[in-house]
This record gives structure tokens, sequence and C-alpha cells, in this order.
């Protein structure tokens, strides 16, 4: 897959187009890439994807912590890479871009710059100044400019539309397993190991702190989890514990300490991403350390139970 970053850059000759933030790479966001690279190949033509970044409520609403995605940039991207398309356009958001009529961004970057033969869109897909840009829209240009258009309907799980605001539901309740079969894959929270107060290593369960930097990544409904681990190209496991630490800390701020299983390695500063399999139980304030470290005890053994069941293969 080639990578570009500006507009300017793309010199792909024949090509087909869909365009979203794609947040996730889900099911639904898989119909319509796979239904992508169908078409592109019948006209002999390449599959791109035009997508945003920043995202556009950062640019527009840059004071407000409402944003939660389920992806950074460079984990979209590598879920994009794995799709199999062959181009993906990242196209800078700023406040003036925004402003764009749809026909003026379909005439100026559609048809002028990218020179597409095709566009692909979803099934409630909107673009352009306050979203203007509908399907009848689109087929005006698209007949003015002589391109293929089709838009294909929403997927759909056990007769539930797939979207992205249902996963990112499912993970504020907890419940990854659906939140997994929405996205095909197991969600994910990447991010550096930095130091921590080491109260687990004297209890028996050293863990590793995960800063992740990106404030608009969602983290998941606050407990425990089984989880895969992905260091230094190591498929690892263990159990994660999300929340406030309240038996061990008064501070109000979001801690992600991971327990790797049958592991004594200095890690600090590495980065780590954790591919989470299932919650165990809600966060819990414990009297003691030794009520804790009980209840660790217990915790892993469960998740090993967990992690036997699933034999979950790093995606």
């Amino acid at each position: 897959m080639k990578i570009f970053k500006q507009i300017q850059e793309f010199n792909q000759p024949n090509t087909f187009v869909t365009i979203g933030t794609f947040d996730g790479v889900h099911l639904g966001h898989r119909k319509l890439l796979a239904h992508l690279k169908l078409r592109a190949s019948e006209h002999q033509s390449q599959a791109s994807v035009l997508t945003f970044w920043p995202h556009p409520k950062m640019v527009l609403s840059p004071t407000s912590n409402d944003l939660k995605l389920l992806n950074t940039i460079e984990e979209r991207t590598e879920l994009l890479k794995q799709t199999g398309i062959d181009n993906l356009i990242i196209m800078p958001f700023t406040k003036d871009f925004s402003k764009y009529e749809a026909s003026f961004f379909i005439e100026e970057i559609l048809v002028k710059q990218l020179k597409i033969k095709g566009l692909i869109i979803g099934y409630d897909h909107h673009f352009g100044y306050k979203r203007k840009g509908s399907v009848n829209c689109i087929a005006q240009q698209a007949l003015k400019h002589h391109f293929f258009l089709e838009q294909i309907e929403a997927f759909s799980h056990n007769q539930i539309n797939v979207s992205s605001t249902k996963i990112r539901s499912a993970l504020m309740q907890g419940d990854i397993p659906l939140a997994g079969k929405y996205l095909s894959y197991n969600y994910m929270i990447t991010g550096k190991v930095i130091a921590g107060k080491q109260i687990g290593r004297t209890i028996g369960f050293p863990t590793a702190n995960i800063l992740v930097e990106e404030r608009y990544k969602l983290i998941p409904d606050f407990g425990v989890y089984a989880t895969e681990i992905k260091l230094d190209n190591r498929i690892l496991f263990g159990m994660v514990n999300i929340g406030y630490k309240p038996t061990v800390s008064q501070k109000n701020e979001i801690a992600i300490e991971v327990n790797i299983f049958n592991f004594n390695e200095n890690i600090y500063n590495k980065q780590i991403t954790l591919f989470l399999i299932e919650k165990i139980r809600n966060e819990k304030k414990f009297e003691n350390l030794l009520q804790l470290q009980n209840q660790i005890h217990f915790d892993k053994i469960q998740i090993e139970q967990i992690i036997e069941k699933y034999n979950i293969p790093l995606r």
C-alpha cells in the first residue's frame, strides 16, 4: 500500500476511491473496501482510500474532550494496509477545507487532482460544508464529470447494522467480545511503558504502566481484562487493570497497568500494544494490599482459563 500525506503527491492514474474517517476499520468498512477493490479490479484500476487527519472535530472543536476514537492514525493506517487496498491518501483537515462545498470538493479534489474513474460510497455518506453532499448531489456530479458511482448497503451482524458508534458503546460497557465481533479484531491500546510506584512488585504481580498519549483514544470501561500483548514483535499474554487504582492511589487519574505472565524484563520506554480479549470484573477498592493480592491470584487463574479457551492469534 502506498501512502500519500498530501493530495498533491498523488500520482496514480485510473483510481477508484472511497472517502471517510474509517474509525475502527470495522466489518462495515471492510465490506465497503472489499467492494471498492472488486470494482477497481473490474475496471483495471487501483483501489484508493481518502481519509482525513486530524479528525474534523479536533479542528472545529479543539478544546472539547468529547471526541473518542477507536484508532490512532497509526493504527488506522496499519488496519487499512491489512485490507489490501492500493493507496491511502491522508488529507490534512483544516478550517478552510471544512468550508468546501460538496460540488467544489468533487471537482477540485476528486476530479482534477485525483482524476478518479469511480467513487464508492457507504449507505449514509455525506460530505462537504455542513455535510450537504448527499448521494443525489454526488450523482449529479458523477454524470457531469463522467465517473462511476455506486452506493452500497449497510453491513449487518445478526440483523444489527455495524457502526463505530455501536462499537464505542460496547467498549464503554466492557463488552469486549461484542466489540471484537464488529471490529473483526481485538480492540487495541498502544502506549509507552513508564515508571510507576512498583506496588505490584511488592505483592508478587509486577506491572507495566502504560501511557497513552493520544487523549482522544477511547479507553474501555474500568475493570480487569484478559489481554494479548505485542512487545518487540513477541506475542505475550497477561491481565490488565484499567481505572483509578482506588486501593493504592488517591489520584483521579486513569491508569492502565498490565501484568505480563511469565515475564521479568526491563521494558521502560518501550512501546507496547494490548489486544483486549475479555473483561472479568469491575475495578474495586480493597481494604488492604493482602485482599488485593488474593483477588489478583483469582483473577490470574480466571484469565489463564479464558486465554486457553479463546486461543486468539494476533491480528
